[in-house]
């Protein structure tokens, strides 16, 4: 297990208009995806815009340890892959950190191989179930050795061959069907995973880039039934990874609730699998526009202008909560400035995040003088419009990187200032997030 360094605390004040034109770092989504179909396909993958936070990192030393060579050299990461079918069993088990996304992903594309691979990962990491992907891995003959409650540390050993499956993935989860196609690459035949709902897209629109067989059929309802063709030959790629709607969240509503703020946040992913949190802030009076709005690498990618805006609460369905999962913090801080009530609903997998997240984000906003309530999957927020009476508390993170940009973002609104108890998992998913705010004028120390 990871030791964990000691806390950096950070606080934010009331900030000058933010203004300035910026980049956030590559989607973490597609970084990790580009990893380890790279390090599978055959042949050379090229990366540029790779996120080199310290999640995406564990995925580059786990495709290392399968036997893949990856190089990173400025803005260009080179992935020299060992072909479909032909990983090798590592010597020692993974560590993934804090990567949730990373360990999940790495143990669909390697528990079906005929090899033992053990993975672990910090703290935090340690607390989340990964039952959700280790059912489907039974079922395809993987046999796992786990701590109770089916958490990490674990070892994974793989069937002489892999029985590809149909499985219906119980809630919305891409990193649950993202887990099954990738191991459906190494079973024979055809292993199909049918969601309820469409949730984001990266590994079938990225498995197709790479050459493998995937067709995909949606019905009744939104039904979506993905079949992917096992033991095909993948073919390394140049990936051009587009920046991470995700870390430009903070950004957005920084700029929304900083008077004055023109700010444009540009080559931000917008696959509309992603774009849950900037319809819903328009759905709030936001000005955010999408400026020269092109295709890359097979993703929709657009520049984002956001100006300072004034926001009225409103209900966010459920059906919405696939695509913004991630963003419901600072959704969370962005009602808090806002005109009378948002309630957001469909919540439930934010209890097994990082950590409980509706939990913390619910308590760091008490203990800064928002008043919400929560319930099993919901939250809902009383706005306080130009941030009167909110700030002054320190908001335990509880090791969450989206909690601790959050409240930092909070903290540039808010009457009072806003501390966080650490800051130093942010590197997890976005190391540049103070600078780059900084230099919008944003005051964070």
């Amino acid at each position: 297990m990871t030791d964990r360094p000691p806390p950096q605390p950070a606080t934010a004040r009331r900030s000058p208009a933010l203004t300035g034109h910026l980049r956030v770092p590559g989607d973490k989504s597609i970084s990790h995806r580009a990893l380890l179909l790279g390090g599978l396909a055959s042949g050379e993958t090229r990366i540029t815009g790779l996120l080199e936070g310290d999640d995406v990192q564990r995925t580059a030393e786990a495709m290392r340890a399968f036997g893949a060579q990856v190089d990173g050299a400025g803005d260009e990461w080179v992935v020299r892959g060992v072909g479909n079918g032909c990983l090798l069993e590592p010597e020692a088990p993974l560590d993934f950190g804090n990567s949730g996304t990373g360990v999940r992903l790495a143990m669909g594309l390697a528990g079906v191989y005929d090899m033992v691979t053990a993975f672990a990962g910090d703290q935090s990491l340690s607390r989340r179930p990964m039952g959700r992907v280790l059912d489907p891995l039974r079922l395809m003959g993987v046999q796992v050795e786990a701590t109770p409650g089916d958490r990490l540390p674990l070892t994974l050993r793989g069937p002489k061959t892999a029985a590809p499956v149909t499985y219906r993935v119980p809630v919305a989860s891409a990193q649950v069907k993202s887990a099954v196609l990738l191991a459906g690459l190494n079973a024979p035949g055809v292993t199909t995973v049918i969601e309820p709902v469409h949730t984001r897209d990266h590994t079938e629109k990225m498995l197709r880039g790479f050459g493998a067989s995937v067709e995909i059929e949606t019905g009744a309802g939104g039904l979506r039934q993905i079949r992917i063709e096992g033991q095909g030959r993948l073919s390394g790629q140049a990936i051009a990874v587009p920046g991470d709607p995700s870390s430009a969240a903070f950004v957005v509503v920084a700029a929304l609730i900083v008077p004055g703020s023109d700010v444009v946040v540009e080559n931000v992913l917008v696959n509309p699998t992603r774009t849950g949190l900037f319809d819903t802030l328009r759905d709030m009076g936001a000005s955010i526009e999408m400026l020269n709005r092109r295709n890359s690498g097979g993703e929709d990618v657009a520049d984002l202008r956001v100006r300072a805006s004034e926001l009225r609460g409103v209900t966010v369905p459920p059906e919405r909560a696939p695509s913004m999962i991630d963003e419901y913090p600072v959704l969370a801080v962005a009602a808090a400035f806002a005109e009378g009530e948002t309630l957001m609903q469909g919540l439930d997998e934010l209890r097994v995040k990082e950590t409980d997240r509706l939990a913390s984000v619910a308590a760091g906003l008490k203990v800064n003088g928002v008043d919400c309530e929560d319930g099993k999957d919901w939250l809902l927020v009383r706005g306080s419009p130009g941030g009167r009476g909110l700030g002054g508390g320190t908001v335990e993170t509880s090791l969450d990187h989206r909690v601790a940009m959050s409240f930092l973002v909070m903290g540039l609104a808010a009457e009072s200032a806003v501390t966080v108890d650490d800051t130093g998992m942010i590197a997890t998913s976005f190391p540049q997030f103070a600078d780059l705010m900084r230099g919008l004028g944003a005051e964070i120390e």
